[in-house]
C-alpha cells in the first residue's frame, strides 16, 4: 500500500526576495491600462496570423527577455531545470487551499512520486490524473502545485498529479511508461483517494502529449479507460511542420529551437519519428477514444497540431470541446497568478473541465453523447 504523507500547510516553493519582488512588479505592471503595458513593451502592438497578443502577454515577453533571456536550448540539462523552477517559483503565488493534500510513492515496479489534492467537499468526487508540462526534460510537482490546487478546488475534484521520469538521464519510453502505471494505479485505488471510478486524465504541453499517449495505450490494452481527457496546448506532432510552428517559433516564449531541443533530450533525435506513443496525432485510429477538452493558444508554435488533433478525433466521432485562446501563450495556466487574461482563461477551461465531467457521468469512452463538438 503507498505510503501517504500529508503536506498541508506546508508551502512547497518559497521564493527568494528577488522573486518576490518580480512577481509584486509584474502584477503591478499588469495592472496598468493596455495602451501602456503596449507601450513598456517597446514595440506596436502585435498581430500575427489574424490574432492581437493580449498586451499582459505582449509586456510579458519584454519582462521576460529583460529578467531571463536567452533560449532553453542554449542550456544545459540541469541549468535549464534550474531556470525552470526560478521562473515557476516567481509566479507560484500563494498556495490555493484545497481539502487536504498528500505526497504519494506509488509502487509500480518502481517507486513514483505523486501528489493527492481532495476538494474540501465531502463524499466521492471525480479524479483527474495530472502530468506536468515541461518538455519532457523539465518540471516537477512543485511547479504545478498551484495549478493542480485551482483544479481541485474550482473543479471539485480529485487532482493525482505525477512526477514521472524525465529524459534525458531517462529518455522515451520512460515518462509513457510512468503516466500509464500512474493512471492504472489510480484507476485501482480511487475509492481509497476518496473519489468515485470515474478517472479522467490531463495535462500541459508534454503532459497533454502523455495525456493523449495513456488514453490511446488504454484504448488498445482492453483495461481501464479515462472518462476524458483534458489536453492543454498539448505537443501532440512534430512529423509535420504546420504554419503555427513557423508563425511563432521565434519570439513568443518557446521556440522551435526549444522545442527541437527537447525532443533531442527525449529521444536522442531531432528527427521525429510517426510513432504514437511520441506523437499521437501519428495514430491510426482515434475511434473510441475518452471525450477531449483540447485548449490552445493563439501565438503559440504547438496551436495548429492541437486543433490538428481536435479535428482527428472529431472526424473519428470522438465528442471533443475546442477552445483557442487567441491573445495568449504556451503556458498560460501557469500565468494565471501574475495575469488577470491568463486567470480569466483558466476560470473558462475550468467550467468547460466540470461540464465535461458532468456530460460523461453516464457516457462510456468512444460512445457518443451530447457534448459539444465544434470549437468554441
Amino acid at each position: 500500500m503507498p505510503a501517504m504523507q500529508p503536506s498541508l500547510p506546508r508551502r512547497p516553493i518559497r521564493p527568494t526576495l528577488r522573486q518576490r519582488f518580480e512577481f509584486r512588479a509584474a502584477r503591478l505592471l499588469f495592472s496598468l491600462p493596455a495602451a501602456v503595458q503596449v507601450r513598456l513593451s517597446g514595440r506596436p502592438p502585435v498581430v500575427v496570423d489574424g490574432c492581437a497578443l493580449h498586451p499582459q502577454m505582449q509586456l510579458l515577453l519584454a519582462l521576460h527577455h529583460l529578467w531571463h533571456g536567452g533560449l532553453i536550448a542554449e542550456l544545459t540539462p540541469d541549468m535549464a531545470r534550474q531556470t525552470f523552477r526560478n521562473d515557476t517559483a516567481t509566479i507560484a503565488g500563494r498556495p490555493i487551499p484545497v481539502g487536504a493534500v498528500a505526497d504519494i510513492a506509488i509502487d509500480s515496479g518502481g517507486t513514483i512520486a505523486a501528489r493527492h489534492y481532495a476538494p474540501a467537499a465531502s463524499g466521492p468526487r471525480p479524479l483527474m490524473v495530472y502530468y506536468h508540462g515541461g518538455g519532457f526534460v523539465l518540471g516537477d510537482l512543485d511547479g504545478h502545485d498551484n495549478l493542480c490546487r485551482r483544479v481541485c478546488r474550482d473543479a471539485d475534484m480529485h487532482v493525482l498529479s505525477v512526477d514521472y521520469r524525465l529524459a534525458p538521464e531517462h529518455p522515451f519510453p520512460a515518462a509513457v511508461d510512468d503516466a500509464c502505471a500512474a493512471f492504472r494505479w489510480a484507476c485501482a485505488n480511487a475509492a481509497r483517494l476518496g473519489a468515485t471510478p470515474r478517472v479522467a486524465v490531463g495535462g500541459d504541453s508534454a503532459g497533454g502529449n502523455l495525456a493523449a499517449v495513456v488514453s490511446q495505450k488504454a484504448m488498445t490494452a482492453g483495461g481501464p479507460a479515462p472518462c476524458a481527457q483534458v489536453l492543454l496546448y498539448p505537443a501532440l506532432d512534430r512529423t509535420v511542420a504546420r504554419p503555427s510552428l513557423e508563425l511563432f517559433g521565434k519570439g513568443f516564449f518557446i521556440s522551435r529551437a526549444d522545442i527541437d531541443w527537447y525532443m533531442l533530450q527525449y529521444t536522442g533525435s531531432t528527427i521525429a519519428q510517426p510513432d504514437p506513443a511520441q506523437n499521437p496525432l501519428c495514430a491510426k485510429e482515434f475511434s473510441g477514444l475518452p471525450p477531449a477538452l483540447i485548449v490552445t493558444a493563439g501565438f503559440d508554435p504547438l496551436r495548429d497540431e492541437g486543433e490538428a488533433y481536435a479535428d482527428a478525433l472529431r472526424q473519428a466521432g470522438v465528442p471533443v470541446v475546442l477552445k483557442r485562446f487567441d491573445g495568449l501563450l504556451h503556458g498560460f495556466c501557469s500565468m494565471a497568478t501574475i495575469s488577470s487574461a491568463c486567470d480569466a482563461a483558466l476560470g473558462e477551461i475550468i467550467a468547460k473541465l466540470r461540464k465535461l465531467i458532468a456530460d460523461t457521468k453516464n457516457v462510456a469512452p468512444g460512445s457518443r453523447s451530447p457534448i459539444q463538438q465544434r470549437p468554441v
